[in-house]
């Protein structure tokens, strides 16, 4: 009896391919089977072994089954929905949901003859299913971006001793649920213990916390410029807000109005972190940014802080006179905060009271009297200042001057024996004199109780490891406010690179200042009734740095780029 081959129930794709003579019926037959073997979906098999490629493949199928190609270069990953379907079914059926309509679920395949994958998605979706046809290797490459994205950092960190530190929050007077504790769930928990580490470590100022309609976003505020570090799945959105709620003893069933709160880190038993919370309502959740307090930041100390020789020795001047009033002036996020405390740290001493009132207390010192503002009982700057001052205060830190009634009070403060430090929001000193006296404060009172005003920027520092020569000609020097003298000396100008060491290019920041001391001259201008610019050109006559002139000495340093100086000190 002569041997028959044995009988191969070949795929209605199969025979698609055989009657546009892209395979013989040998070769399709051999290859059904092998995948039939190893358990892969039939195209995969043809493509993988190099039989046909993906876009023949395609063509074929659509010829022949009456359905057009989908190209899934042109979709954005982060809009597929990918907690409908379980990652092993996506993989087993080779079948991926791009996007949802009612209760219709479109799904990617690449053998549109796979009707047992839309089934068993069906059945576990409740969704009626239809196929979208795609290129092989398209949907193998989307697959794994989808699932790796979804799995992205919460897989590594099993092993990670990350769910054992010591985290409280640094607000007691804050009302939490203490069952809400029960909520936390381990790879939660670690994933944000991971994010908060990971940001501590790479020296960053805020953790943003973002919810959209199909992503969530993580982003790190560092060296003042944001940048993405993770897109954690969007169905765990409610589960990290109320992770991050629990941390900082909020209302985690609150969802319609911002809340504030704090949490405390210790890393070791000699540092201890805090974060400032705040949640806002956002169209599709909560988005939760966390400021990180770090009481080292305070300490660095004044050479660390970028003043040019004269500034530090007209700061140092100011700050040891035992009477008198001392700005800090510039935009949110320019290092006000930091300065005054490094003010404060050099004048703390025993033998010296010092009472601050902020809003809030962003670094906590010992040696200091630090109070919270809270404006729902009635404790605002005016009235801890009026405090402070019947409890025998040498210095008095006040975190803002917002309105008259502050103004008045440490302009009293600052003539009756006390030193008084505060910030105001202007772009320049010569400006902060004119908005006190917009505000309401006699010219007088202003001349004879302001010492100094320092106006400052935060630029970003260049790399010292990647930096190279910007090579810079003459009369763009010039244009960008550098003097004939300035460019004899023969500087050198850098611009950023990018290393494994810096974030494209730069590496920390640098303060700008303008410092400039109250003088007699400029008191008299004031007591005329002089605009800022008239202090302005004053202050040029007695040497004092303007915020673009300052920027240009750390350019001509080779501290920082022109691109950076461009950004931060713009006119």
């Amino acid at each position: 009896m002569a041997n028959t081959k044995p009988q191969i129930n070949l795929s209605g794709l199969g025979r698609c391919l055989i009657q546009d003579g892209l395979i013989n019926e040998d070769e399709a037959e051999s290859s059904f089977a092998e995948a039939l073997d190893k358990k892969v979906p039939y195209v995969s098999h043809l493509v993988e072994k190099k039989i046909l490629n993906s876009i023949d493949i395609a063509i074929s199928a659509s010829r022949g089954f009456g359905v057009p190609i989908f190209d899934l270069d042109v979709l954005d990953p982060s809009v597929v929905p990918n907690d409908l379907v379980a990652e092993k079914l996506v993989r087993n059926h080779h079948a991926l949901p791009i996007f949802k309509r009612g209760n219709r679920l479109f799904l990617a395949v690449s053998d549109p003859t796979n009707h047992q994958g839309l089934d068993e998605i069906r059945f576990n979706t409740g969704l009626a299913s239809e196929a979208i046809l795609v290129e092989e290797d398209k949907l193998n490459r989307m697959i794994d971006k989808v699932m790796d994205a979804q799995e992205t950092g919460m897989d590594e960190l099993l092993d990670a001793d990350l769910d054992n530190l010591d985290i409280s929050t640094g607000d007691e007077e804050s009302s939490g649920d203490e069952s809400s504790l029960d909520v936390d769930e381990a790879p939660v928990v670690r994933y944000i213990n991971k994010i908060l580490l990971d940001a501590i470590n790479q020296g960053v100022s805020d953790i943003h916390f973002e919810p959209y309609e199909y992503t969530y976003r993580i982003r790190y505020r560092q060296d003042g410029m944001l940048h993405e570090v993770a897109n954690p799945p969007s169905n765990l959105a409610n589960r990290l807000s109320t992770r991050l709620k629990v941390m900082s003893r909020l209302n985690i069933a609150e969802r319609r109005v911002p809340q504030d709160g704090r949490i405390k880190m210790k890393l070791s038993k000699s540092r201890a972190i805090d974060f400032r919370v705040n949640t806002c309502p956002t169209l599709y959740g909560e988005k939760i940014v966390l400021r990180i307090l770090d009481p080292t930041s305070a300490q660095l100390g004044i050479e660390a802080l970028g003043f040019e020789e004269e500034q530090r020795t007209a700061f140092l001047e100011a700050i040891s006179k035992p009477y008198g009033m001392i700005l800090v002036t510039g935009p949110t996020g320019s290092g006000k905060t930091v300065s005054l405390y490094t003010a404060l740290n050099l004048l703390n001493k025993p033998e010296i009271n010092i009472s601050t009132a902020e809003d809030p207390v962003e670094i906590q010192v010992a040696g200091i009297n630090q109070v919270n503002m809270n404006t729902k009982t009635g404790l605002t700057f005016a009235e801890a200042l009026r405090a402070f001052l019947r409890q025998d205060p040498d210095i008095v830190m006040v975190g803002e001057i917002r309105d008259l009634e502050t103004a008045e009070i440490a302009i009293k403060a600052a003539q009756t024996g006390h030193l008084v430090l505060s910030t105001l929001h202007t772009n320049d000193a010569p400006q902060t004199l004119t908005r006190l006296a917009n505000m309401g404060i006699p010219p007088f009172n202003i001349a004879s109780s302001v010492n100094l005003i320092m106006a400052q920027r935060l630029a970003r520092r260049l790399c010292e490891n990647c930096k190279t020569v910007d090579d810079v000609p003459k009369e763009a020097l010039l244009e960008e406010g550098f003097t004939e003298s300035d460019i004899e000396t023969g500087f050198t100008t850098y611009k950023p690179v990018g290393c494994d060491l810096c974030t494209n290019g730069y590496k920390g920041r640098v303060g700008i200042f303008q410092v400039m001391p109250v003088s007699e001259a400029m008191g008299k201008i004031i007591m005329e009734g002089g605009t800022s610019l008239q202090l302005e050109d004053q202050a040029q006559k007695e040497g004092v740095y303007n915020l673009r002139s300052s920027g240009l000495r750390k350019v001509m340093q080779g501290i920082t780029s022109l691109q950076e100086l461009n950004r931060v000190t713009k006119d």
